[in-house]
C-alpha cells in the first residue's frame, strides 16, 4: 500500500511535444495536447553534453558552482515542468529568465544558447528536460 501511494505521489515530468494537421492541411507543434483534433506526441532526444568551460566561465558565480542552474522563458511550458519538478523534489536552484534578466541573457549567450531550458548541474549540461537524465546529473554531481 505504501509502495502503491508513493508512486502515485511521482509522476515523471517530461516535454512532450505534439503535432497535427489543421483543416487547411497546415502542420502545427506545441508543448500542450490539443483538445479538438487528433496529435501525436513526438519523440525527442534530450541533448545533454559535459561542458568542462562552464565550471571556469567567468559569468558563473561561485556560489552557483555545483548547484543547480536554469536558464528559462516564461513562456516556455516544458521550463514550467522542471521549475515544477524540482520544486516538488525539494531540490534547491537559481533560475534564470533569458528574456527580462541582463544575467539570464548575458549568460544564455556565453553558453552559445539555441532554446529553453538549459539547465546546469555543476559542469554538465543539460538542453531540454528530462526526469531521469536530470536526476542521473544530480545524483552524480552529489558524490563528487
Amino acid at each position: 500500500m505504501v509502495l502503491f501511494a508513493a508512486l502515485l505521489g511521482f509522476s515523471p515530468v517530461q516535454g512532450e511535444i505534439y503535432s497535427w494537421k489543421d483543416a487547411s492541411g497546415r502542420t502545427h507543434y506545441s508543448d500542450q495536447k490539443p483538445e479538438d483534433v487528433s496529435a501525436q506526441s513526438l519523440e525527442l532526444k534530450i541533448n545533454t553534453i559535459t561542458s568542462p568551460a562552464v565550471s571556469n566561465s567567468d559569468f558563473l558565480d561561485d556560489r552557483e558552482r555545483g548547484k543547480v542552474v536554469m536558464y528559462s522563458a516564461e513562456w516556455c511550458g516544458v521550463c514550467k515542468k522542471a521549475r515544477h519538478y524540482f520544486q516538488k523534489q525539494g531540490i534547491a536552484f537559481n533560475e534564470y529568465d533569458i528574456e527580462t534578466s541582463r544575467k539570464g541573457r548575458r549568460d544564455y549567450e556565453a553558453l552559445n544558447g539555441r532554446g529553453v531550458p538549459i539547465i546546469l548541474v555543476g559542469s554538465k549540461r543539460m538542453d531540454g528536460f528530462s526526469t531521469k537524465r536530470f536526476m542521473s546529473l544530480y545524483e552524480g554531481s552529489k558524490a563528487r
